[in-house]
């Protein structure tokens, strides 16, 4: 069994996220957040089920596809820790995973 840890970052961009969608309806920004985590639920048992990000091309960055956004994660010791939550027209070799956040 894995353990699945949101980092700050990833929270940060769930929130953001939430603020937005909150602008025209509470409700589905609430609903938005618990679909997120029940999203990545599944890796705690299988931590490698997301796909390797195509531009790391590294087995240990990978992704779980939510709707239109991507939850990114990194494989560290067969657990799973959130990094980025992104918009899946945004590009995401700008944002960089911050190893103090892990």
């Amino acid at each position: 069994m894995s353990i699945v840890k949101w980092t700050q970052t990833a929270l940060d961009d769930l929130a953001n996220i939430q603020e937005y969608i909150a602008r025209d309806s509470v409700y589905y920004a609430n609903k938005f957040v618990d679909d997120a985590f029940k999203a990545v639920g599944r890796l705690e048992i299988f931590p490698e089920s997301g796909r390797i990000v195509p531009e790391r091309s590294n087995p240990n960055f990978r992704e779980v596809i939510f709707g239109s956004y991507r939850i990114m994660y990194k494989l560290i010791d067969n657990d799973c820790y959130i990094t980025t939550m992104i918009h899946g027209r945004r590009d995401y070799m700008q944002y960089e995973v911050d190893s103090e956040d892990i």
